[in-house]
Order: structure tokens, then sequence, then C-alpha cells
């Protein structure tokens, strides 16, 4: 699976439409109004390479409001829930 992080900025007037409209996409997981250089944060994930060519620029890209945006790529994934998980070996504590 690939994860990629989209940064997009919104006309100010549209963004709880555009927002959802975004989230409405198939392959678009989440979607997050937030503070400061941009106004939306989508996560994608799909299949495959060639999806996201289809998905941020001919979809996302073409959603009502959306002004412009800038995709990252994940490699890896970090989390709080990843660590404790890699160290779990089932043994019980008690």
């Amino acid at each position: 699976m690939i994860t990629a992080i989209v940064l997009i900025h919104a006309a100010t007037d549209t963004i709880p439409e555009t927002a959802q409209a975004i989230a409405d996409i198939d392959g678009v997981s989440e979607v997050y109004s937030c503070a400061g250089d941009v106004d939306l944060i989508a996560i994608v994930r799909v299949g495959a390479h060639e999806e996201l060519a289809d998905l941020i620029p001919a979809r996302i890209g073409k959603v009502p409001g959306v002004l412009d945006t800038d995709t990252h790529i994940a490699f890896r994934s970090y989390s709080s829930a990843d660590t404790r998980s890699a160290f779990d070996i089932g043994i019980d504590g008690d």
C-alpha cells in the first residue's frame, strides 16, 4: 500500500465543502482542515504509484475550491502504536 500526504491550498470560503468532496473520493482515507501554510491535508492510500497520477491531479485537483496541491509520498510509518506492536512478543505481564 502506498501512502501519500497531499497538502492542499483551498479557497477560504469553500474549505468545508472542498474537504468533504475530497474525503468522498475513493483512495482518500482522511482529510484534515488545519492552520498554517496549507488549508487541508489529505491522506491518500492506493495500491500502485500509477493510481496517484490519476487520483491527485485528475480527481483531487479538479475539486471545486482546490487552488493547488503539493504531494509527499511516504516511505515508512512511525507511530507509538507501531512501536508498541514491534516489541510485543505476546508474553502477558501478569
